[in-house]
């Protein structure tokens, strides 16, 4: 296998789902700022042109931070952080499921209208129009994971499963591009501190910047 990674958010979920799984496996980076993946030689790879990517065992290629942890989950059973039964899947794949809906679309698409409009604006279609209320929306989505926190240790219980690495990825992210997670959040802001103990919360920053 070999992972194409970059800076951003979805790159370091990947990352991070790699490193509490222990797992290594050879990397290239992508540099996005220079465009390198909008270029030929990428857009072969994916012709979506978005990291993170992975070269499987068979040399086809995989998109999309959330199945290449399903991939790496099945190449690297254990720990199990999607769920090692049925029902411990379909919960983690549920939460994960509401978090791209509530919380990774509307602030991504948030954050290409808005702070990065200069850097994307060329390459895909941006809503600035539409910015301040993606934000909105974003924080309605926090405000909707920190009450469902209230009680817990993880998003599933006493799991922590690619949901936590998803939505901790995130909200570092929006910490950092004018997307603060709000004060009164306070579940949420206890469970990042308990995720940014964790030895791969570090690890996981990109070597190649220092930045998530």
């Amino acid at each position: 296998m070999k992972l194409y990674q970059s800076i951003g958010p979805n790159p370091r979920v990947v990352l991070m789902f790699l490193e509490e799984k222990g797992a290594v496996i050879d990397r290239a980076f992508v540099d996005i700022m220079k465009g390198e993946n909008r270029g030929p030689d990428f857009l072969a790879k994916n012709p979506f042109g978005q990291l993170p990517l992975l070269e499987m065992d068979d040399g086809t290629y995989l998109s999309e931070s959330t199945a290449i942890c399903g991939y790496i989950e099945e190449k690297f059973p254990t720990p199990a952080l999607i769920g090692s039964t049925a029902e411990e899947r379909a919960v983690t794949q549920m939460l994960v499921r509401r978090l791209d809906y509530d919380v990774v679309a509307p602030m991504t698409t948030a954050f290409r209208g808005s702070e990065g409009l200069p850097m994307f604006q060329n390459r895909l279609r941006c809503l600035p129009e539409a910015a301040d209320g993606l934000k909105a929306c974003a924080r309605d989505g926090l405000a909707a994971f920190d009450a469902l926190l209230a009680g817990k240790t993880w998003l599933a219980g006493d799991r922590f499963t690619l949901a936590d690495i998803m939505l901790y990825c995130l909200t570092e992210f929006g910490n950092r591009v004018g997307q603060p997670t709000p004060d009164d959040l306070s579940n949420i802001k206890a469970w990042s501190e308990r995720v940014a103990a964790r030895p791969s919360a570090a690890a996981s920053l990109n070597e190649k910047t220092g930045i998530a």
